[in-house]
């Protein structure tokens, strides 16, 4: 595959963007942006946290992006990168429980999960997902490859992209997630003098 042709996929991949409710019912793709900024806005104004989880490449993405949220549109973010927090609950608990113990900990109603996978198969994200739930949070997720995949019927707003390699989807999943942060810093036009 050269450039070109390589590039032309991304474009129709993104072009691909489905996106559906809590009830799977279709919304237009600006319309769903539109809701979700709105939600992180009004995160912002109530103190409250996004929430952003993933495995692999996803997991540095959820925190490129909690950095850039943090940084850009003053949003109180949180991810679980500590490596002996990790480690401690895989090894006393189990991998599944390594986001949702300490969501179980967190958390408060109203904050805002983003959970980011592939495969949207992952069983310690279906996991943080259904506590985040529970404890009365709002879930966002972005998923990929499997059009039936579950991660795909757990949010409030799914942002689903048909690729099918891992690469693909996390170069679209990187430019929703861009996509988002950008229509909020630039609808908004923050500075610091406004948030003093």
């Amino acid at each position: 595959m050269n450039w070109s042709i390589y590039v032309d996929e991304i474009a129709k991949c993104l072009q691909s963007l489905a996106v559906s409710d809590g009830n799977a019912k279709p919304l237009d793709n600006e319309i769903a942006f539109a809701i979700w900024n709105d939600l992180t806005v009004q995160i912002r104004e109530q103190k409250k946290t996004v929430f952003l989880i993933g495995n692999g490449a996803s997991a540095s993405m959820a925190s490129h992006v909690a950095a850039d949220l943090a940084k850009n549109a003053h949003v109180h973010t949180e991810v679980f990168t500590d490596l002996a927090l990790i480690t401690a609950i895989a090894n006393d608990m189990s991998f599944e429980e390594v986001f949702a113990e300490p969501l179980r900990r967190r958390l408060a109603p109203g904050d805002i999960l983003v959970a980011i996978s592939s495969s949207g198969k992952s069983s310690n994200i279906l996991n943080a997902v259904r506590t985040t739930k529970k404890l009365g949070g709002r879930v966002i997720t972005l998923s990929a490859m499997s059009a039936d995949n579950p991660l795909r019927k757990e949010g409030e707003l799914n942002f689903y992209v048909p690729a099918q390699s891992y690469g693909m989807a996390e170069t679209c999943h990187a430019a929703l997630l861009h996509y988002w942060i950008d229509k909020i810093v630039s609808a908004n036009k923050i500075t610091v003098q406004d948030l003093i």
